[in-house]
């Protein structure tokens, strides 16, 4: 039997499932009450939505205690939905400010697992200014040069090396509409960036709010440009 893309459309495409999905972008799991409430739909409505996400493996559900949570079923969901969300900014006109207006998630976001927006794109950049990433054809490749600097930093290729999951990946950024990194080395930067307190996530949205000291750390560390500072 061939793929059925007519049926994942349709599943992605309702808009109450749309915004329950793009809720979940921001990688953590989220109860159905906490769902209904982000698409403005009832309880009942959205376990009905969640049940069909669910069975056509968009989702996946765990229970804990008396509570069910609901997170996207791994990272090949969340690539899709994020050049869903840049394929859509274009419509209907050209002319559309690309991204989301809120100005804390185009300075900085989680995509899922790793680092997105502003601080993201700058932070490839970066590393590929320094030799430490380089694109080859659709691949970005993380050099010698690169596994030395991070190795410095406190990563674990032995462990990063075991996931399935590509070490390094090009996202496109939806609303820069450049790369920012992707894959298991991603993760590993942005769960970095947290434990060390530079930054802190939003409670309410997808941001990622970091300190002033914190973005001044962010910016050494990986040797970006200062002018993210007053961006």
């Amino acid at each position: 039997m061939e793929p059925d893309i007519a049926f994942i459309a349709r599943l992605i495409g309702d808009h109450a499932r749309a915004r329950m999905l793009t809720a979940l972008m921001g990688g953590k799991a989220l109860t159905a009450t906490e769902l209904a409430l982000e698409a403005e739909i009832t309880s009942q409505t959205a376990s009905s939505h969640l049940a069909k996400l669910v069975a056509g493996d968009i989702l996946r559900m765990r229970k804990q205690g008396r509570h069910k949570y609901f997170q996207l079923s791994g990272q090949h969901i969340a690539q899709l939905l994020e050049q869903l969300l840049t394929i859509s900014a274009n419509f209907p006109t050209s002319t559309i400010s690309t991204g989301p207006s809120d100005q804390r998630l185009r300075k900085a976001r989680i995509c899922y697992d790793h680092l997105a927006g502003e601080a993201g794109v700058a932070l490839y950049d970066a590393l590929s200014d320094n030799g430490y990433i380089i694109a080859q054809a659709s691949d970005t490749l993380l050099t010698a040069q690169g596994q030395t600097f991070f190795t410095n930093l406190g990563a674990d290729f032995n462990a990063l090396n075991k996931n399935k999951r590509p070490l390094c990946k090009a996202c496109l950024d939806w609303s820069e509409r450049r790369d920012h990194l992707a894959g298991s080395l991603g993760q590993w930067i942005i769960n970095d960036i947290l434990a060390r307190k530079w930054a802190e996530k939003d409670l309410d949205s997808r941001a990622i709010t970091f300190s002033k000291q914190g973005m001044v750390f962010f910016i050494k560390h990986y040797q970006l440009s200062s002018r993210l500072l007053s961006a």
